[in-house]
């Protein structure tokens, strides 16, 4: 909006966690000039196709889904509700409206079993560990054969553990700070010595638009024998990684929170859970290459701005 586009939200504000902080999210947004505000689910075929229809979208970008690896052992319909036929909505809209460029937000969780660090777009995302990781690898190939279909270009991004203020209170960071503050023990799996390329929010959204500016074409080199995960020499259609390049160790990462708190964490160690990877580590090589852009927010300089807003929105 700061650049003078005009933004439809749609958002069904639904119960996952807590409502009112996605309603104080929401309030920054509506009296911004430029912006509306749709309330309704994605799933809801007839509300999506009246979204489309009405406000005609130049470019869409397609961020919601049901998220977190393991509330999907507890609830997987939703999942697919959410994540499969929501993104089957968009891409529907999409296509009947004429849109000149689809960004959608898929996930690192669809490297699985891979083992090979770091990991690139290159690679093969046969394996998922878990079924949110199976839904977001279904949105990257329904899209692609949308690109293929109907012309239209589809970017997928790959997110590696985005944190930062306003997340979500599902996430770790969230948790552990909750937790700290009221001197309660922080659950930490696999003994806190998995990796993780945490991912500063302001650098996902930059790479977002940066993405959304930049509509792929079609890879000419397609032999049909070797075909680049990648990309496509039948759709334009392109995958990136969005992740910092430094991965930093869990135990680090507490003790970083740890610093910014002023407060030490009282840890009970646990095995790895079921469905996570021991460590992501995000080649962003293609990003740069395409757009420009490189993450580069630290984590010690990322958690202290997550600390400072947790202290200033919870009044702690």
């Amino acid at each position: 909006m700061s650049r003078g586009d005009e933004v439809i939200g749609f958002d069904s504000l639904n119960d996952y966690y807590d409502v009112s902080l996605k309603q104080a999210r929401l309030a920054r947004l509506l009296d911004q000039r430029g912006y509306t505000h749709v309330q309704a689910d994605l799933s809801d075929r007839a509300a999506v196709e009246n979204v489309f229809a009405t406000h005609r979208p130049q470019r869409v970008v397609h961020l919601a889904a049901q998220a977190g690896v393991r509330y999907a052992a507890q609830n997987p319909h939703v999942y697919v509700s959410s994540n499969v036929t929501g993104t089957l909505h968009i891409l529907e809209g999409c296509r009947h409206h004429g849109v000149e460029h689809l960004v959608f937000a898929s996930t690192s969780s669809v490297y699985g079993a891979n083992r090979a660090m770091p990991f690139n777009e290159h690679q093969g995302t046969e394996h998922p560990l878990t079924l949110y990781a199976a839904t977001k690898k279904a949105n990257e190939m329904m899209a692609h054969s949308y690109a293929h279909l109907y012309g239209f270009p589809c970017t997928g991004l790959r997110f590696f553990t985005v944190y930062g203020p306003w997340g979500r209170p599902d996430m770790a960071l969230f948790l552990f700070t909750k937790s700290i503050l009221a001197g309660e023990p922080i659950k930490v799996f696999n003994h806190g010595h998995h990796r993780r390329s945490f991912t500063y929010v302001d650098d996902i959204v930059e790479g977002v638009v940066r993405a959304l500016d930049c509509p792929p074409g079609k890879d000419a080199a397609w032999d049909g024998m070797n075909p680049d995960p990648a990309t496509s020499g039948v759709a334009p259609y392109r995958i990136f990684n969005i992740g910092n390049e430094q991965p930093v160790e869990l135990l680090r990462y507490i003790e970083v929170l740890e610093e910014c708190l002023g407060r030490k964490a009282k840890m009970e160690m646990l095995p790895l859970q079921a469905g996570d990877v021991p460590d992501t580590e995000a080649d962003v090589s293609s990003l740069v290459d395409a757009v420009g852009y490189r993450p580069q927010v630290s984590v010690e300089q990322g958690v202290s701005n997550f600390v400072a807003w947790y202290r200033d929105y919870y009044r702690v």
